[in-house]
């Protein structure tokens, strides 16, 4: 896969939080995909004494969410963890992963947020933009909005809208996958909308908290932090590979 150099990575904050807000208009919120044949997770971790970032990309079928071809790459970080600049920390690493990516998907799914940030250009947003490709934020904890709590029920799958009050309009789902397990939230990052983001989200749901490309992307990225090795080989794209548990 293929993606634009627009800016370099070893910025100031401030310069960081300036590039947010002017690559901010280069996001779509409309819906800028077909007929979805293939969907890819990304999900990231770190060696903090190393300072390494590690991130996994896997392209699967859709629906089946069976494996094309997953990819790995390890990076320098160049950020310390600050929030709101996480893209700035987890970017350069995951492109390395992407370039590697012969499969490109018709959607990304990516561990984090996307329009559900402070100046409304999460992670999602930031990969979406400079890869051209649709995606949509999924997030394990709330970075901005709020929402009606008591409206989400228990009775699973749920949604219930994020709201940006400070821009007046939604940003995003509260989504309940699983009875008794805490929401995730759901943004879209680009070329797609709210009400899509939202619904895609749920429909890669087979069971777990997680939807399958960022479940799949994390079970990958786990083992291959403990082995430091892949953990799956890359099939050719006709070979049919379970997946992960």
């Amino acid at each position: 896969m293929h993606y634009q150099n627009i800016h370099r990575w070893d910025m100031t904050p401030e310069e960081a939080r300036a590039q947010q807000k002017a690559m901010r208009r280069m996001v779509s919120l409309e819906d800028g995909f077909g007929p979805i044949k293939t969907a890819a997770g990304v999900d990231l971790s770190f060696n903090e004494e190393r300072n390494e970032g590690h991130a996994v990309v896997v392209v699967l079928s859709y629906p089946d969410f069976e494996v094309i071809e997953a990819r790995y790459a390890t990076a320098a970080l160049l950020m310390p963890y600050i929030p709101g600049l996480l893209s700035f920390r987890e970017s350069p690493v995951a492109l390395e992963a992407f370039a590697q990516v012969q499969a490109v998907p018709d959607i990304i799914f990516v561990d984090g947020q996307g329009q559900a940030h402070p100046r409304g250009f999460g992670i999602a947003c930031h990969l979406g933009v400079l890869l051209d490709v649709p995606s949509v934020g999924v997030a394990k904890s709330r970075l901005y909005g709020e929402y009606d709590a008591d409206a989400l029920p228990d009775e699973t799958p749920a949604a219930v809208p994020l709201f940006d009050k400070a821009r007046r309009h939604v940003i995003g789902s509260v989504v309940r996958t699983k009875p008794r397990t805490n929401p995730l939230f759901i943004s879209p990052g680009h070329r797609v909308s709210v009400d899509s983001a939202t619904r895609l989200a749920l429909d890669c749901l087979r069971g777990y908290r997680l939807p399958e490309p960022t479940r799949q992307a994390h079970n990958l990225i786990t083992a291959y932090k403990k082995t430091g090795a892949a953990a799956l080989p890359d099939p050719p794209p006709d070979q049919k590979t379970l997946p992960l548990e």
